[in-house]
């Protein structure tokens, strides 16, 4: 049975679609078409059933999948594995939230540099760099949603935990964590809200889980950048909540407070992402390997 047909269809399996799985392997959709036709030809059963967005696998395409992609995975890591050596750079296409990405990632990527890694880097929120992912722009992306279905393959990259802060006048006019404890949530509905969204991700993410309660008010500011966001309550805009990772050298200065600490402080889940079956890519193997040992320390 032809190699490049398995390949193909291993693409649109994990792809679920024609269209997906052109793009990624760089053919025509006719031609990834009539591979998969010409391999069901050859085994005389359909593999694959046509949706309204994309395509299904038959229990028979299931089977094929599941008994011949981990060899095409492993033909692959051996096949790159010699590109690799012969190669005196590869490159990442990474994409991620900005902050993260150059707070905690590009850092812990750095010392691959001097080992001929070479790193390119795109900026997005979760679902745009999981669908450049997917599409076949990045290599890799940290993203906080964990990706569903077969083409993509999600790995716990690290906890992030949010804080509630504000600048220290702001801290001192309410009267510190005591009296928010003591008098609830109400206690901030003059404080001007800092985001990186209308929707207020953060702040009702967190007002949910410590008050259980809505946010009553509209951002006094929005910064699509949660480094913007820092600035601004460090200068005395209102409140946020943030990353704890991102404002730590603030809190430590004095240059922000945090306003309450709760006995479970809300916590965010960073997954690392790529194309199933790319890990046998020796240059996003080393980088992957290298994010997760870095990420132990966070």
């Amino acid at each position: 049975m032809d190699l490049a047909l398995l390949r193909t269809f291993v693409t649109v399996h994990r792809a679920g679609s024609f269209t997906r799985a052109a793009a990624l392997l760089g053919l025509s959709q006719p031609a990834v078409t009539s591979q998969i036709r010409t391999l069901e030809r050859q085994l005389g059963r359909p593999l694959f059933v046509r949706c309204a967005r994309g395509v299904t696998a038959t229990t028979v395409g299931d089977e094929l999948a599941h008994k011949v992609a981990p060899h095409l995975d492993a033909l692959t890591e051996i096949t790159e594995a010699g590109l690799d050596q012969d190669s005196p750079t590869r490159t990442l296409h990474l994409g991620g939230p900005p902050e993260f990405t150059a707070e905690r990632a590009l850092p812990a990527l750095s010392p691959l540099i001097s080992q001929g890694l070479s790193i390119r880097t795109a900026f997005g929120a979760a679902d745009e760099v999981l669908n450049g992912l997917a599409a076949g722009h990045h290599d890799m992306t940290v993203t906080t949603t964990r990706p569903r279905g077969g083409l993509l393959t999600a790995t716990p990259l690290c906890d992030e935990e949010h804080v509630l802060v504000a600048a220290p006048r702001w801290a001192t006019r309410l009267g510190g964590p005591g009296a928010l404890q003591a008098r609830g949530v109400r206690l901030l509905d003059p404080v001007p809200l800092v985001e990186v969204h209308e929707s207020l991700p953060l702040i009702a993410r967190y007002w949910a889980a410590v008050f259980d309660a809505k946010p009553t008010a509209a951002a006094a500011v929005v910064a699509g950048d949660l480094r913007a966001v820092l600035s601004c309550v460090t200068a005395g805009a209102g409140l946020a909540v943030l990353p704890r990772y991102l404002c730590t050298k603030a809190l430590d200065s004095g240059a922000v407070v945090a306003l309450l600490d709760p006995p479970v402080p809300p916590l965010r889940t960073y997954f690392l992402a790529v194309r199933t079956g790319t890990l046998g890519l020796p240059h996003i193997a080393r980088a992957h390997e290298w994010l997760l040992r870095s990420a132990a320390g966070w």
